[in-house]
């Protein structure tokens, strides 16, 4: 059960043609860290059924702090970073979702 506390996220980009592997990996090894971090409920990745480059990433962290301290985290940079030339966007696009009450 999710609180109203709850910071959440919806981060979407899509894969240039030929990089979903890389992109596929990077998301992984970077899923695996954010996991880990204290305050993160959900990193959950997808990819769009039709079309396959397309990725979305539901996030979700306990609080506002939680959310701060992802942002803080050492690994984030690196994988922006990595990530960039990778992606049509060259940035991932964040959409914040409150919950429907």
């Amino acid at each position: 059960m999710r609180s109203h506390d709850n910071k959440t996220l919806l981060a979407e980009f899509t894969a240039r043609e030929g990089a979903e592997g890389e992109v596929a990996h990077l998301l992984r090894e970077y899923a695996r860290e954010v996991r880990e971090e204290v305050g993160n409920l959900a990193f959950e990745m997808y990819t769009k059924a039709t079309s396959p480059r397309a990725y979305w990433i539901l996030e979700v962290y306990q609080d506002e702090a939680a959310f701060q301290r992802h942002l803080q985290a050492p690994h984030g940079g690196p994988f922006n970073i990595a990530l960039a030339p990778l992606i049509e966007e060259g940035a991932s696009r964040l959409t914040f979702l409150d919950p429907l009450t």
